[in-house]
């Protein structure tokens, strides 16, 4: 059984830089895309970006897009979102999902994902 599990969350001032990480266990990682969602309160969870399984294919939404980067190291199962010059409207519980089809021609939805981690908390505030 898939076990994703997110961290590198937590409280930075604006403009500020935070690296989440997303581990599997039980599964390994290489054949799977993986997409990186986030839920303010009240808010509906939203994708943000995608990365096929090979690495070879990237995607963001247009409000992360040039400060939000995402990469994987397949040899240790783990895929980094690395979130430069946040903002006051980042923060969000951030989330993985990972897929079996391994794509990611274009950011998928919610429904495309087979497995979910816990989320981690990110909060920007001066």
């Amino acid at each position: 059984q898939l076990q994703l599990v997110e961290s590198g969350g937590g409280l930075v001032q604006p403009g500020g830089s935070l690296r989440l990480s997303c581990a599997a266990s039980g599964f390994t990682l290489d054949q799977l895309g993986i997409g990186w969602f986030r839920q303010a309160p009240g808010k509906e969870r939203e994708v943000i970006s995608c990365i096929s399984s090979s690495g070879s294919s990237t995607n963001y939404a247009d409000s992360v897009k040039g400060r939000f980067t995402i990469s994987r190291d397949n040899a240790r199962n783990t895929v980094t979102l690395q979130m430069n010059s946040l903002k006051p409207e980042d923060p969000a519980v951030y989330y993985c999902a990972a897929e079996y089809l391994g794509g990611c021609p274009r950011l998928l939805t919610l429904q495309s994902y087979d497995y979910w981690g816990q989320g981690t908390q990110v909060t920007v505030s001066s």
